[in-house]
Formats: structure tokens, C-alpha cells, sequence
């Protein structure tokens, strides 16, 4: 008996400190933390509308809000659609009206262009140097143009473009203002455009000569406003929309026409014939859309010319050596309204036989209408 309660003694504490813990617990599920006010009993009861707390929203985060700020409006052009209309704005060459639409652009264009050329004579008696110097050619070119575009069909876009020219060459103290070169010109889309591919789009231009000639003016008086030739460039162009950018590349060519009957006197000799030698030109370039109203385009073009050759009395002639030109450009595109989009664009030369600096600005006239679907 002595054995069996000395036994029942060392279990009471530990069944008296389990009771004390379980009891502890308890208090501590009633306790509110540290810090935090104790609700009353009848707050749990309270329908959470009757509160002014919970009447309130929460205030939005300051991320929602800026996400919310840049998210599309309603009236925005979508980023597809805007890709397409700022790159087909920056590049004309790309675009298609829908069937019935009247487009018209205005261009203002400036080049500058300097260069040193050789001058010489060599006398036909006695095979001897008559004239040896160097000429320095500095002009600036001021071009404004006006295109208009019409949509015989919604893949078939014709257009025509007339300059009007202002010339200033600082070196010989000449100017001229006149009519350029008029260009007749369609583009065409032989496949539908579909999701996921490129758009493809075959051109044709034909370059008039309605400007004055440099072949038929007085070259120590006059300034000529265009080429002197008819010229008729064919090509294809391709561009693919990867959002945010539009990926785009062409080539060309262009073949000219042969000028007979001159009459131009040159270096001591008369000029009766040009043939303007053909050339083989492509594009290629980007246009990345910052957000839904402005937009950058960067491109690269080269143009490959063949030897032209002038024929003189006396059957002489002479044949110039094959040339390069290349050239890199940056617009900028601004959306003023959903209807106008203006560029400006500039452009450095890389070779001798480019303009040095190019400068351009162009908008669309909105009166005879625009391309909204």
C-alpha cells in the first residue's frame, strides 16, 4: 500500500502543471496581441456595411494606378493599327488606300550637296592641256511636292506627285525656282494580307521630264529642276509587324531612256547624246512605336548606278565610271490628331556621290478625306 501511493504522489504535479497550460492556452486565444485594441464583444455582430470603415473601397495602390494610366483609352488606335499608320506615313512606298479613298501629302524636302570636280580642255590639234582647274559645287536644293493617291482597289493604289524646285548654288552665285520631274505611280498587293505574315506590295513609278534639263540649259547661267530623262523604276517592298516595331525592306530598278538631238556646248565640245546609265537600288529599316503618338523610323538605302555615256560631235564620247550611293535616315513621327500624322526626318550621306545632308517634313491634307475604315 506504502509502494502504491508513493506512486500516485509523483503523478499529481505533472497532471497539475498539464492543467495549468491548458488554461494558460485558453487565456491567450482571449488576449488581443500586443498593440493591437481589443474589439468589443458585440463587433463580430456588426454587419460590416454598418461601419464607416467598411463602407469606404481601400485606397487604390499607386502600381494600379500608373497601370491603369498607360492601359489603351477608349478612341486610341490600337498598337497594330498604329504601327501600320505611322510606317506607311514615314514610308509612302508601303501604303494602300482603301477602294474610293483620295489621299493627299505634302513634302518639303532640303538637300545640300557639295563636291570638287576637274576641269580640263585638251586641244584636238595638237593633243595638248589647254584648261586644268578645280571646281567647287556647292547647292542647296529646296523641293516641295504634292501627292496624290486614290484607291481603285482595296489591294491597287495610284498616285501622282508634282514638285516645285527652288535651286541655290553659293559657289557660281546662281538660283532658280520651276517645276520638277512629275512621277505617275502605282502600288499593288498580289496576296491578301494575313495574320502572322509579311505584307508584300509590288510598285511601279514613272519619272517625267518636265523639269528643265541640265542637258539643254546654259550651264554658266541656269540651274536645272530635273533630269533631263524619263526614267521607270519597278520594284517590291516586304514588312512585318512585330509589336512594338515594324521590320520593312525593298529593292528597285530603274532604267532610263536614251536623249538624243542635243546641242549643249561642254568643256570645248558639243553634246548631241546621253544615255543615262540604269541602276539597282534597295532599302531596308525599322519603325518602333514609343507609344500611340509618336514613333521612330531608321532606314538604310544604297543605290547601285552603271557607267552613262555622252556622245559628242566628231564621234567622240566618253563613258563615266560606275558609282554608289548610300545614305542613312532617322523620322520622327507625331500624331496631332487620329487623323494627321507629321514627320520629319533626317538623313546623312555616306558617300561622294550623296547628298551630304537631306532634311524632310511631310503631313497629309485631310480635306479630301483619309483612310478610315
Amino acid at each position: 500500500m506504502r509502494m502504491r501511493k508513493m506512486k500516485n504522489t509523483r503523478l499529481q504535479p505533472a497532471l497539475f502543471c498539464l492543467l495549468i497550460a491548458c488554461a494558460t492556452g485558453a487565456r491567450a486565444e482571449d488576449t488581443p496581441s500586443a498593440g493591437v485594441p481589443a474589439q468589443p464583444a458585440d463587433a463580430a455582430a456588426t454587419p460590416a456595411a454598418a461601419t464607416p470603415a467598411a463602407a469606404e473601397a481601400p485606397a487604390q495602390p499607386a502600381a494600379d494606378s500608373a497601370r491603369d494610366a498607360l492601359q489603351q483609352k477608349e478612341g486610341d488606335a490600337s498598337t497594330e493599327k498604329n504601327l501600320e499608320e505611322v510606317f506607311q506615313s514615314a514610308e509612302k512606298s508601303y501604303s494602300l488606300l482603301k477602294k474610293g479613298k483620295v489621299a493627299l501629302q505634302y513634302d518639303v524636302d532640303y538637300s545640300y550637296y557639295r563636291d570638287s570636280r576637274i576641269d580640263i580642255a585638251i586641244s584636238s590639234n595638237s593633243s595638248s592641256l589647254t584648261r586644268f582647274r578645280i571646281e567647287e559645287d556647292a547647292q542647296h536644293t529646296f523641293s516641295n511636292n504634292f501627292d496624290i493617291s486614290y484607291g481603285v482597289r482595296n489591294n491597287l493604289t495610284l498616285s501622282a506627285g508634282l514638285p516645285l524646285v527652288t535651286k541655290f548654288d553659293t559657289q557660281s552665285d546662281l538660283s532658280t525656282t520651276g517645276l520638277g520631274d512629275i512621277s505617275l505611280g502605282l502600288r499593288w498587293q498580289p496576296v491578301p494580307l494575313k495574320r502572322g505574315l509579311p505584307s508584300t506590295t509590288l510598285f511601279a513609278s514613272l519619272s517625267t521630264a518636265t523639269g528643265d534639263s541640265p542637258f539643254e540649259i546654259n550651264l554658266s547661267d541656269d540651274l536645272a529642276t530635273g533630269k533631263g530623262y524619263y526614267s521607270l523604276s519597278m520594284g517590291g517592298s516586304m514588312s512585318k509587324v512585330a509589336d512594338p516595331i515594324v521590320l520593312f525592306a525593298s529593292v528597285s530598278y530603274v532604267t532610263n531612256t536614251r536623249i538624243s538631238g542635243l546641242d549643249q556646248a561642254r568643256g570645248g565640245r558639243n553634246l548631241e547624246t546621253v544615255e543615262p546609265g540604269d541602276s539597282l537600288g534597295g532599302s531596308m529599316g525599322l519603325a518602333y512605336a514609343l507609344n500611340y503618338d509618336v514613333s521612330v523610323t531608321a532606314s538604310y538605302q544604297q543605290s547601285y548606278s552603271f557607267s552613262s555615256t555622252y556622245y559628242f560631235a566628231n564621234n567622240e564620247y566618253v563613258s563615266t565610271a560606275a558609282s554608289t550611293s548610300s545614305s542613312i535616315s532617322f523620322a520622327l513621327g507625331l500624331r496631332t490628331n487620329p487623323k494627321r500624322i507629321i514627320n520629319v526626318n533626317l538623313g546623312y550621306g555616306l558617300t561622294e556621290d550623296s547628298p551630304d545632308v537631306s532634311l524632310g517634313f511631310s503631313m497629309p491634307i485631310d480635306f479630301l478625306g483619309s483612310d478610315e475604315e
